[in-house]
């Protein structure tokens, strides 16, 4: 751990402590502001999962325009815990433990519990534009291990694609990123948040 890597995850985690105050009474300027600050710790950041010499060219991340319908507020379906792994771009694995189900109108995605540091909800998901329009291995919705929290509170969540993001992994091959498991794969293309 280093003090650049911990100032990367405080600049991350105020970047979603802005999304879950503002994006409901201001859900544009809000989404606006998340990209500006992504695209700085891309550009500026010691941490940045960008290489060095990739900095200087950098113009900003791609993403699909905002898509309002795509943010829901989904109930976490109780399911029995379930211990999973799940691998990593480089081969290594990543304990999950599934600890419920979301349905939305675009698919069911798994809610996973991830293993790692000091634990937390993460809910990767892979979908039609993987490998094409978005990184092949997919992308993620929430990592609440590293800030990536869109909010909610009981056993409702959040989920608003339009934050759907890369992992490092997708930038340089040094990162280590748990993939997508099967049950988290859509079928249809989810054609909002960050894309290649």
């Amino acid at each position: 751990m280093s003090l650049t890597l911990l100032d990367w995850r405080r600049t991350v985690a105020a970047l979603y402590a802005d999304v879950r105050a503002s994006s409901e009474r201001d859900p544009n300027g809000t989404l606006e502001r998340f990209r500006t600050g992504r695209d700085a710790l891309f550009r500026d950041h010691p941490d940045s999962p960008l290489a060095p010499e990739s900095r200087s060219a950098f113009t900003g991340l791609p993403y699909w325009p905002h898509d309002l319908p795509m943010r829901f507020e989904a109930t976490i379906e109780a399911l029995p815990s379930e211990q999973h792994t799940t691998r990593g771009i480089s081969g290594e694995t990543f304990p999950l433990e599934r600890i419920g189900r979301v349905r939305l109108p675009i698919g069911d995605l798994d809610v996973y519990w991830i293993a790692v540091y000091g634990g937390g909800i993460f809910i990767p998901f892979r979908d039609a534009t993987a490998g094409t329009e978005t990184y092949g291995a997919g992308r993620y919705l929430l990592d609440t291990v590293k800030g990536a929290d869109l909010g909610g509170s009981g056993d409702r969540l959040v989920l608003d694609f339009n934050y759907a993001y890369h992992p490092s992994c997708a930038y340089d091959p040094r990162w280590s990123c748990p993939l997508a498991p099967p049950a988290n794969r859509l079928d249809v293309a989810v054609r909002v948040g960050e894309r290649l």
